[in-house]
């Protein structure tokens, strides 16, 4: 298995995570859950060992078909958050990043770092051409993430989806092939 460091003041890793961490997965979400719901719809199915390995197991066959893929941030040997392509279409061009955390893993980039690692595989080493970032207008991390590594806000789709008996207006945000080649973002994977 491969690990990628991530920058941080603390030992931090970017690794895959599989069907077999479901235990570990499970303990995570359940500290992740206020931070994670209604933002991840998984978070809110993923509540005990079969639904979490059933989780794992939906993104493992998405890797197998090349369609989608997730990964675990883990902040001095814990699982503390992650990111993942939602979707990944190699005829298209496209695909689409997000990413969740637990409290724990807030503040230091982590997440920043790693959706990083996972734009430059999509448009450079996959010549993909466009990045999304889909939102809440609520969620103001998930926005600020979108921001740092230069995003663009293509628009905001009201009423999009409903969550707990409220409806949420949804942000999306792209980034194409050609603006994060030269990209100061870019840069800080020291390429």
């Amino acid at each position: 298995m491969y690990a990628i460091p991530l920058a941080a003041a603390r030992p931090a890793e970017l690794r895959p995570l599989e069907p077999w961490q479901a235990a570990e997965f499970l303990a995570h979400i359940d500290r992740a859950r206020p931070n994670t719901d209604p933002w991840i719809p998984w978070a809110s199915r993923s509540t005990d060992l079969d639904s979490a390995r059933v989780t794992l197991q939906g993104y493992a066959d998405r890797q197998a078909a090349d369609a989608g893929r997730i990964y675990g941030i883990w902040l001095d040997g814990t699982l503390v958050g992650g990111v993942m392509f939602v979707h990944f279409d190699t005829v298209s061009g496209n695909c689409e990043i997000g990413c969740w955390t637990e409290s724990a893993g807030e503040g230091h980039g982590l997440v920043t770092a790693a959706v990083r690692h996972l734009v430059e595989y999509a448009l450079v080493e996959r010549g993909l051409q466009r990045v999304e970032w889909f939102t809440s207008t609520r969620n103001t991390r998930s926005r600020a993430v979108a921001q740092r590594l230069g995003m663009r806000l293509d628009g905001v789709l009201r009423s999009y989806f409903p969550h707990n008996g409220v409806r949420h207006d949804k942000e999306v945000w792209s980034l194409l092939a050609d603006e994060w080649r030269t990209s100061e973002q870019r840069a800080g994977l020291g390429l």
